[in-house]
């Protein structure tokens, strides 16, 4: 019996062996749990703290741009006039004047006036538009006019109480006496709508016109309504 003892111990002593390295193992085996965990617990960490800086850096990123690119607004210089809309003038930009024609009573010429509404305010302009309508000839069937189809208005200055009108030669051009004088009388009037007792002077091509025709009427200027009718009877 003695002899078989060592080998026991021996056994026991193995069998021994096993259960100190089971436990370290174990040990060992949690302790690389823990680390996992840990090492998970890290990556979760790191992902969200890399998503918050993709989506912060995606914002500004935005911002950036925006800034830098604001939206165009409408340009409210343009505007576009639709077929049918009524005029944009102003009532107070608009004045009226009136340009004379000549009419036949049976008897002799006489002046007859046109009222004609212009856009503009200044006296100049008034004026200038009015010779526009009278140079463009008459639009209704009973008026007349023996102005040369072709006369071009050259210049038009107010002064005080003065008004120059400067004409193409085409002014001059065709007809007798009675037409030169109705033509005189059409210009005087028209120049005088604004102003019936201002003086009116006359210029062709830059000129004083002195005398108008072929039968030499003679234009003593400056000339007013009160001149021309005692002086230019129709």
């Amino acid at each position: 019996m003695f002899g078989n003892s060592p080998v026991i111990s021996i056994v026991h002593n193995q069998a021994a062996l096993p259960t100190k390295t089971i436990s370290a193992i174990s040990e060992t085996g949690l302790n690389m749990k823990d680390q996992q965990g840990s090492n998970r617990n890290s990556s979760g960490v790191i992902a969200a703290v890399s998503a918050a800086v993709v989506a912060v850096s995606g914002g500004v990123a935005w911002l950036t741009w925006n800034s830098s690119n604001p939206p165009t607004p409408p340009n409210s210089s343009q505007t576009l006039n639709q077929p049918g809309q009524p005029s944009t003038t102003q009532p107070g930009q608009e004045q009226t004047a009136n340009i004379y024609w000549l009419k036949d009573n049976g008897r002799n010429l006489q002046l007859a006036p046109q009222s004609v509404r212009v856009a503009a305010v200044q006296p100049n302009q008034v004026l200038e538009k009015a010779f526009q309508n009278l140079l463009a000839g008459p639009t209704k069937g009973s008026d007349s006019t023996t102005i040369p189809k072709g006369t071009k208005l050259l210049g038009l200055k107010v002064e005080n109480d003065e008004v120059r009108v400067n004409l193409s030669e085409d002014f001059t051009s065709g007809g007798g006496s009675s037409s030169m004088v109705g033509r005189v009388g059409q210009v005087v009037y028209t120049a005088t709508t604004l102003n019936p007792n201002a003086k009116v002077y006359v210029e062709v091509n830059g000129k004083p016109l002195e005398v108008l025709g072929g039968e030499g009427v003679e234009l003593q200027q400056p000339m007013t309504r009160e001149s021309f009718k005692n002086n230019y009877p129709l």
